[in-house]
C-alpha cells in the first residue's frame, strides 16, 4: 500500500486541516543534524581544553587576599580625619565609632596618604617568555624614586634589565611616549613640547634618568631578595588612579557576634602586597587617630582646667560667706536641723550643678560647632555623653566645609555644584544639631525635676527662722559650687588619664600575614568550563541557527506529515554519470527503487488498474522531474510495455541528449504543425521505448501546450503505446502542468532532498486537498542514505543498502554507531 494513500480517502473535514504548514523546529531532525557534526564537537572540545590550558598556565594572574582584624573602643570621639564621603552611611547599631573608622579606612584622604607616603602610585612586575607577573615592592632588588619636581608619562612601562654589577639598563617601548605629562606636586597634568622616543641607556644605582617624559633613580632594596629577575617592569600611575585602584579592593566589615570587631580585608595580584598595604594602612590609622585623640584631649583638658579656675573663685568667695556667717552670726549650730532633708536637697543640687556644668560643655561645643571653629572642638565625655554618630556628622560637616572651600575656587555662589554642596551642609548640620538637641533636651528635662524634688524638700525646711534659713542658702550655694568643681575635676583627671596612657582606642588582633593563602581567584575550573562550553555551544548554536533558518525538505517523515500526499518511493543518490541508471546499472538500489514507483503508480489511478498518461512535475528546476520521466519511462518499457517519452517542458529541452537524439524536429515543431506526429518520435536502444523531444523553444510555450492539437496529440498517442510519460514543465514557475493534469491518469510530484524550498509544496498541497488535482503522489529523489536519517518505511528500494543484494553494496560500509548496535544486538541475542 502506499505510504499515505490511506489519508487522502476520507476528506470530509480536509477544508478544516491546515496542510502544507512545516513544524518552525524539527528536534529530530535537530539531534541527527548533530550526531551527524559529532566530528566538529570533538574539534572543539580539543581547541577548547588547548586554550583553557594555555589560559589558566600561562595568562590567567592569580588574586590573592589577606585578612586584619582590629578592635575599636568605643570611649573617644574624633573629629580630626575626616571622612570623604559627602553622604555619611548610619548603621551598625550602637557602633557608631566602629562605622566611622570603616569610612576612614575606605576614605579618599586615608588612602591618598598612604599612596604618597609610601610611594603606592610605583607598580612593579616581570615578564617571562608569556606571561607576566604582578610583583611586591619588597621582591624587586631595586626601587623606582622619581623626581617628584619633574613631570612624569604615567601608564608608560619602564623595563629595568639587570647588567654587570650595580648597573640596569633601562628599556623604553619603541613607541608611545607622551607630550601629556602628570605633576605630582600639582597632582595634574601638565604639555610639554614634542620630543624623540628616548633613548635606552645604562645607568648605576642612585644615577639620575633624565629625558623629557621621565626622571628617576635606582635605589637598591635594602633587604636581599630571595628571587632572581631577568627584568623588572615599572609603571607610573597617577596619585588618583592608584587611590581608585586601593579602594575597590578594599573591603571592611564587622564581626557577626562583637560589632566592635572589624575585619578588613585586601585582594591583590600579589599576596605580599596586600599583606603590606594591610598592616601599614592600620599603622597609619592608629597613629592619626592617636593624634587626633591626643588632640581633643588636650583641647578638653585646657577647657576644663579654665572652667576650674572660674570655680574655684566662685567656690572660695562662697566659702567666705559661708564662714562669716559661722563666725560673726554664730549659725553653725543650728538646734533640730532637719538632716535627712538637708541631705536630700544636697544630693539633687550635687546631680543639678553636675548636669548644669554638662551643659556649659554642651554650649562649648555648640559654638565651636556653629563657628566652625573645629580645630578647638573638645571631647563629647566633657559633656557628659559619647555618641559616634554626632562626632561622625562633625567630621562630616568638616569635610563639607573643606570641600566647599576648594570648589569656590572653581565655581560661581549660584552654580549647581555649589547650590548641592550647600544643601548637604545643611543636611549635616541639622544632623549635628538634631543630635545636640537631644541632649539639651534630656538635661533640661532632667533639672525640671530636681527643680521639683527640691520644692518639695523645701517645703519642709519653711519653719526655720529667717536667719537660719538664710545660712542654710549659704551652705547650699556652697555644696552646688562644691560639686560643680568636683565634677570637673573629675572629668580632667579622666582626660588626663587618657593622655597619661597615650594608647589608640584601635587594637590590632589578628594582623595581616602571608601562611601561604591560596589565590581567591580567578575560578580556573569555571573560566576553563566556560571556555570549553562556549567553543562546545558554537557548533550547536550553528546547528540551530541553520535548524531554524533552513527552509528545505530534509526529512520524509516532516514531508509527508505536513502534505499528507501518498509517497510513491525515495530515489537514491544518482552515482551515475548521466540519466539512464536505469539501463546502465539495471542491478543498483537506485534502478530497484524506479521499479518500486512503477509498481505503485498503479494505485493512483483509482478505478484503472493502469494508468496511461503519468505526468511527472516539481516546484522548480534541479529537483529531478527529468530524471525520474527518463527512468520510470526506461523502467515500463523493459517491463515489455509500449511506452513514449514526451518531453514537454518545451522552455528548457533536456531528455535529447541522455538518449543521442537531434532535437531538430520535437513537440514545439508538431504543434505548430511544421511536421507530422511519426517526425518527432524517435526510437531508443530500448525496443518498447519511444521518446518524443521538445524541440526547439518556441515563443509561446503555453499557448502550444494548451491547443487542442497537444491534446488531441496525447489521444492519439494512447491508441498507439500502453504508457506516456510526460515531463512536464515545473507548477512553482508556470502554470502549464496544472492545465496537463486534467488529461494525465496519474500525477508525480518530485520532491529533491535538501533542495526543494518548503514553501513551494504549499500550493501544490492545497491544490490536493482542495480535490483541484487528483492521482497525485509524491517521489522523493536524490536522497543520500549516508545520512542515517528518512522516513523509516521497511520499503523504498533507494535509500537502504541491501546487504550484498545491489551493485553499491561492495564498497557500502556502515556506520560506527550502527556496527556499535550489531554487535551489541548479537551479544544479547547469544544463547
Amino acid at each position: 500500500m502506499i505510504p499515505g494513500k490511506d489519508a487522502t480517502v476520507e476528506k470530509v473535514d480536509s477544508q478544516k486541516e491546515k496542510y502544507g504548514s512545516f513544524a518552525l523546529f524539527d528536534i529530530e531532525h535537530f539531534l541527527r543534524r548533530v550526531l551527524k557534526n559529532w566530528y566538529w564537537f570533538v574539534f572543539m572540545l580539543f581547541v577548547g581544553y588547548a586554550i583553557s590550558w594555555v589560559y589558566g598556565k600561562y595568562y590567567a594572574q592569580n588574586i590573592y587576599a589577606s585578612n586584619l582584624s582590629l578592635s575599636v573602643s568605643n570611649n573617644t570621639s574624633s573629629y580630626f580625619t575626616p571622612s570623604q564621603s559627602i553622604n555619611f552611611i548610619w548603621g551598625q547599631g550602637g557602633n557608631q565609632d566602629g562605622v566611622y573608622l570603616k569610612k576612614m579606612l575606605l576614605s579618599r584622604t586615608h588612602n591618598e596618604f598612604l599612596v604618597k607616603e609610601l610611594n603606592l602610585f610605583v607598580n612593579y612586575s616581570t615578564k617571562g617568555a608569556i606571561k607576566s607577573t604582578y610583583l611586591d615592592k619588597d621582591d624587586s632588588p631595586v626601587f623606582l624614586e622619581i623626581d617628584r619636581k619633574h613631570a612624569q608619562q604615567v601608564n608608560y612601562p619602564i623595563t629595568l634589565i639587570p647588567k654587570n654589577g650595580n648597573t640596569y639598563q633601562v628599556v623604553l617601548p619603541e613607541e608611545g611616549q607622551s607630550t601629556n605629562l602628570y605633576s605630582y606636586e600639582a597632582e595634574s597634568f601638565i604639555n610639554i613640547n614634542p620630543f624623540e622616543r628616548p633613548a635606552d641607556k645604562v645607568i648605576k644605582l642612585g644615577e639620575w634618568y633624565t629625558s623629557p617624559n621621565l626622571r628617576f633613580r635606582l635605589v637598591a632594596n635594602p633587604v636581599a631578595t630571595k628571587i632572581k629577575l631577568n627584568n623588572i617592569i615599572v609603571n607610573l600611575n597617577t596619585v588618583n588612579q592608584a587611590v581608585v585602584d586601593i579602594i575597590s579592593t578594599v573591603a571592611v566589615d564587622f564581626d557577626k557576634e562583637i560589632n566592635t570587631i572589624m575585619i578588613i580585608s585586601k585582594s591583590g595580584y600579589n599576596l605580599n602586597s596586600t599583606v603590606n598595604f594591610l598592616n601599614m594602612s592600620v599603622s597609619q590609622l592608629q597613629k592619626r587617630r592617636l593624634a587626633d585623640k591626643i588632640t581633643v584631649d588636650k583641647n578638653t583638658d585646657i577647657y576644663l582646667q579654665e572652667n576650674l579656675n572660674k570655680i574655684r573663685k566662685k567656690l572660695d568667695s562662697s566659702a567666705n560667706v559661708l564662714n562669716y556667717m559661722k563666725t560673726n552670726e554664730k549659725l553653725y549650730d543650728i538646734k533640730d536641723r532637719d538632716e535627712k532633708s538637708l541631705s536630700k536637697i544636697k544630693d539633687l543640687e550635687s546631680k543639678k550643678a553636675d548636669i548644669e556644668s554638662k551643659l556649659v560643655s554642651l554650649n562649648q561645643i555648640k559654638q565651636s560647632l556653629e563657628a566652625q571653629n573645629f580645630e578647638k572642638m573638645i571631647s563629647t565625655s566633657a559633656a557628659g555623653f559619647q555618641d559616634g554618630m554626632f562626632t561622625a556628622s562633625v567630621s562630616e560637616l568638616k569635610a563639607l566645609y573643606l570641600k566647599r572651600r576648594e570648589m569656590a575656587l572653581i565655581y560661581k555662589p549660584n552654580s549647581e555644584p555649589m547650590k548641592e554642596i550647600n544643601r548637604l551642609i545643611d543636611e549635616a548640620k541639622i544632623s549635628s544639631n538634631g543630635a545636640l538637641r537631644n541632649y539639651y533636651s534630656g538635661y533640661y528635662s532632667e533639672i525640671n525635676k530636681i527643680n521639683q524634688q527640691v520644692n518639695d524638700a523645701n517645703s519642709d525646711l519653711a519653719s526655720y527662722p529667717e536667719k537660719e534659713r538664710r545660712y542654710l542658702d549659704a551652705e547650699r550655694g556652697y555644696n552646688m559650687i562644691e560639686a560643680t568643681y568636683n565634677s570637673l575635676l573629675g572629668r580632667q583627671n579622666e582626660t588626663q588619664m587618657r593622655m597619661a596612657a597615650n594608647q589608640s582606642d584601635i587594637s590590632v588582633i589578628d594582623p595581616a600575614k602571608n601562611v601561604g593563602q591560596l589565590p581567591i581567584g580567578p575560578n580556573i575550573k569555571a573560566t576553563k568550563a566556560g571556555i570549553i562550553g562556549g567553543l562546545l555551544i558554537l557548533p550547536l548554536l550553528f546547528i540551530l541557527l541553520g535548524e531554524f533558518f533552513d527552509s528545505k525538505i530534509r526529512s520524509i517523515k516532516e514531508l509527508l506529515s505536513a502534505t499528507k500526499i501518498p509517497l510513491l518511493g525515495v530515489i537514491g543518490n544518482n552515482s551515475n554519470e548521466n540519466m539512464l541508471t536505469v539501463l546502465d546499472q539495471p542491478k543498483s538500489s537506485v534502478s530497484e527503487a524506479f521499479r518500486g514507483i512503477r509498481a505503485n503508480v498503479r494505485f493512483l489511478s483509482g478505478e484503472n488498474e493502469d494508468s496511461k498518461v503519468i505526468l511527472i512535475t516539481s516546484s522548480v528546476g534541479g529537483e529531478g522531474k527529468t530524471y525520474v520521466s527518463i527512468n520510470l519511462a526506461s523502467v515500463l518499457g523493459l517491463s515489455d510495455k509500449k511506452t513514449i517519452l514526451l518531453g514537454m517542458d518545451l522552455r528548457k529541452p533536456k531528455i535529447f541528449g541522455d538518449f543521442k537524439i537531434d532535437n531538430k524536429y520535437g513537440i514545439s515543431n508538431y504543434l505548430t504543425g511544421e511536421v507530422e506526429m511519426n517526425q518527432i518520435i524517435n526510437k531508443t536502444r530500448i525496443p518498447n521505448l519511444d521518446v518524443a523531444t521538445s524541440g526547439p523553444i518556441p515563443p509561446n510555450p503555453s499557448e502550444l501546450l494548451m491547443s487542442e492539437r497537444n491534446i488531441k496529440f496525447i489521444e492519439d498517442l494512447k491508441k498507439l503505446y500502453d504508457f506516456i510519460i510526460i515531463d512536464s514543465p515545473p507548477v512553482g514557475l508556470v502554470a502549464d502542468s496544472y492545465e496537463l493534469m486534467k488529461y494525465s491518469d496519474a500525477n508525480i510530484y518530485v520532491v529533491r532532498h535538501e533542495y526543494t524550498e518548503k514553501y513551494m509544496l504549499k500550493m501544490i498541497t492545497e491544490k490536493y486537498h482542495n480535490s483541484e488535482i487528483d492521482h497525485l503522489g509524491l517521489v522523493y529523489n536524490d536522497y543520500n542514505t549516508n545520512q542515517g536519517y528518512g522516513y523509516g518505511y521497511g520499503y523504498g528500494y533507494g535509500y537502504g543498502y541491501g546487504y550484498g543484494y545491489f551493485d553499491e553494496d561492495k564498497n557500502y560500509k556502515e556506520p560506527l554507531l550502527i556496527r556499535i548496535r550489531n554487535k551489541v544486538q548479537l551479544i544479547f541475542n547469544k544463547k
